[in-house]
């Protein structure tokens, strides 16, 4: 689906209103690096460029829509049972907040996407149980652990040194990520040199024997007497190294032992003592390995990094650009409903991707705008918006009005506030959610109130309305 959004897109309101309006598959890759519920007060210190960005990490029931939890009980009862696992009101706040969120980038999510969700082990454990219910298990990929900061103390507990990503999607370019060799390693694998550089000796034979062409003898030696095979390199990296590189024409030759002759006279085999022949491989044809997940070698942004603007919270652009590189190609979509100082939108940029970004302070708009200006020269090509955006993947709906009668069997003619009984003639159509915060007209989304409930509502949450009504009843 087309995102209905233009590229360079950056939102200064809460994620979850701007996430209701986006088209459903129109997305090809999340990072979304949320509050951590960390007890903790964040703020950009005075006179950097992020100065006056901040928040507060602490939780209570009072930050959630508690009509929404309790709707989770129906719709999405392995999702409610996560938030009834969590220990204290605050984190059952926390995951509630955050599920209502996640729900939506599902959808906004192509099937083929992936969703990276960036915490530390305060709640990574609960987030994970939240993503499994969400995503399901199957679409889970790998709890990255990141060293994000250096060995230091933790007064009763080891030094807590790491943050998590949690990934979830069926795509990973492992070729696109691929980082150096470590030095033991290639100390280990490569430990001999010619005029071509440094390279390891490996077996030219497979198991088994064979009557064919791989169990002849070359050159006076046969594997067939110690129960081998020839397994000579025609597929793989390895084969297209030697061929580009070194013999043009190789992976096209389909003789065993032509393939053999050719490696010999290059200079690709090296024979042991006892006459055993054995192929040469180069370090200078290894690409790279790909990171496993735990990644050491990207450093935190630090004090006097180039990139670095203050923001409390602020992620290195190496992290981003190898998330990015691993679970998109250039021209897909990528999106952060919590972008911060803008490192996700920079780094898909710089990759060449489409983005949008979505954040609570308007300090993200501005962030954005410089970075991608010094980055590269952007200035006057983001879109900040503040509003909502209308959904054009849901075709043409029905008016609201027309599910009254449906909606007032299915609430037995009582009003969805109050609770009071109606004729059909005095009830009217509500949106549980409202437009202006992502609310569609779709019939799961409506509801019927006396006239007197809805305008004590309004576009408020039904929290308000029963709150409002309790006052009442008790005065």
């Amino acid at each position: 689906m087309t995102p209905n959004w233009n590229n360079r897109t950056i939102w200064t309101a809460d994620c979850l209103y701007v996430l209701r309006g986006m088209n459903s598959a129109s997305v090809d890759l999340i990072y979304l690096d949320p509050p951590f519920n960390s007890k903790a007060d964040y703020a950009a210190p005075i006179g950097s460029k992020a100065a006056g960005a901040g928040f507060t990490d602490t939780w209570s029931l009072s930050d959630v829509d508690a009509e929404w939890v309790n709707l989770t009980e129906s719709r999405h009862p392995a999702l409610h049972r996560v938030l009834l696992a969590a220990m204290t009101d605050g984190d059952k706040s926390y995951l509630a907040y955050m599920a209502a969120r996640i729900l939506e980038m599902r959808r906004v999510l192509k099937p083929s996407g992936s969703i990276y969700l960036h915490c530390d082990p305060t709640m990574s454990a609960h987030l994970k149980l939240l993503m499994d219910a969400v995503f399901g298990r199957a679409s889970f990929r790998n709890e990255v652990v990141w060293k994000r900061i250096s060995n230091h103390n933790d007064a009763g507990r080891f030094g807590r040194t790491n943050d998590r990503l949690l990934f979830y999607g069926g795509r990973i370019n492992r070729g696109a990520v691929r980082v150096a060799l470590d030095s033991e390693y290639v100390r280990a694998k490569y430990h001999r040199k010619d005029s071509r550089g440094l390279y390891g000796d490996y077996d030219l034979t497979g198991p088994g024997v064979s009557s064919g062409e791989s169990g002849k003898a070359w050159r006076g030696w046969s594997p067939t007497p110690i129960g081998r095979c020839w397994s000579v390199p025609r597929t793989g990296s390895y084969a297209a190294w030697i061929d580009a590189e070194i013999i043009p024409g190789y992976l096209s030759e389909p003789s065993i032992l032509a393939r053999l002759d050719m490696l010999a006279d290059a200079d690709l085999i090296a024979f042991t003592a006892r006459g055993t022949p054995r192929l040469k491989r180069y370090l200078a044809a290894n690409p790279g390995q790909v990171p496993p997940d735990v990644w050491t070698d990207v450093p935190p942004v630090n004090s006097q990094a180039k990139e670095r603007v203050g923001y409390p919270t602020q992620k290195p652009l190496a992290l981003l650009e190898r998330i990015i590189k691993a679970s998109s190609s250039p021209g897909d979509v990528v999106l952060d409903p919590f972008c911060g100082c803008a490192t996700t939108c920079v780094a898909a940029e710089t990759l060449g991707r489409e983005w949008a970004g979505i954040d609570l302070s308007s300090k993200a708009a501005e962030l954005v705008q410089h970075r991608l200006t010094d980055h590269h020269g952007v200035f006057g090509q983001i879109t900040a918006r503040t509003d909502v955006p209308r959904r054009t993947d849901l075709g043409k709906l029905p008016a609201p009005a027309t599910h009254r009668t449906a909606l007032y069997g299915l609430q037995g003619g009582n009003c969805a506030g109050c609770g009071e009984h109606f004729k059909p003639q005095h009830l009217e159509v509500d949106h549980i959610i409202a437009r202006s915060k992502g609310g569609t007209d779709h019939a799961e989304n409506l509801q019927l109130l006396c006239g007197h409930c809805n305008r004590t509502k309004g576009n408020r949450g039904m929290a308000y309305l029963r709150t409002k009504l309790q006052l009442g009843a008790s005065a």
